[in-house]
């Protein structure tokens, strides 16, 4: 009989191309007919695992959630930089590839995140999540999350919707 592991870990530098992979499967996931062909591709080449070394090196909280010591998903997290808003921390990104979602397993990084912005003294958290991303809405929703804010981002030559939701820490 085998036992499967599942670990949620601070990333380490020879971690980036395992990283770099979720993102791209992630993203070509989530945003393919939100985000315009070409921005998206542009978004997923500049994050390769090189992009993602000098982000570890650069101590970038990111964590990481292996399944069979295999990476797959992530969590950037750190300082809010809403500072309007009192939640003090953000949780930056969340992804998962596709074959991984829908199992529980995004919110037991989302869980970890939150922790580890806690432990590090941030009280709240928010995270951005654009409005035509269903899954992710309806995943922070289930979670407890409040919209507090709707603003926009722009990519490339498009603003799109963003609803910020916010969670009291505890």
């Amino acid at each position: 009989m085998s036992t499967l592991s599942i670990d949620v870990r601070r990333a380490r530098v020879d971690d980036a191309a395992g990283i770099a992979a979720v993102h791209d499967g992630a993203w070509r996931h989530a945003y393919r007919g939100i985000l315009p062909g070409i921005d998206l591709e542009r978004m997923v080449e500049r994050r390769g695992p090189t992009w993602w070394q000098k982000a570890i090196r650069r101590h970038v909280l990111v964590l990481v959630l292996e399944v069979d010591r295999r990476i797959v998903g992530y969590a950037t997290l750190g300082p809010s930089r809403m500072r309007t808003l009192p939640y003090k921390g953000e949780i930056y990104e969340i992804y998962l590839v596709p074959e991984y979602q829908g199992l529980g397993l995004g919110g037991r990084l989302f869980q970890a995140a939150r922790r580890l912005l806690g432990d590090l003294k941030f009280t709240g958290v928010a995270v951005r999540a654009l409005a035509a991303n269903e899954g992710a809405v309806a995943f922070y929703k289930r979670r407890g999350g409040r919209p507090v804010v709707e603003t926009g981002e722009r990519i490339g030559d498009t603003v799109l919707p963003v609803v910020v939701f916010g969670w009291d820490q505890g």
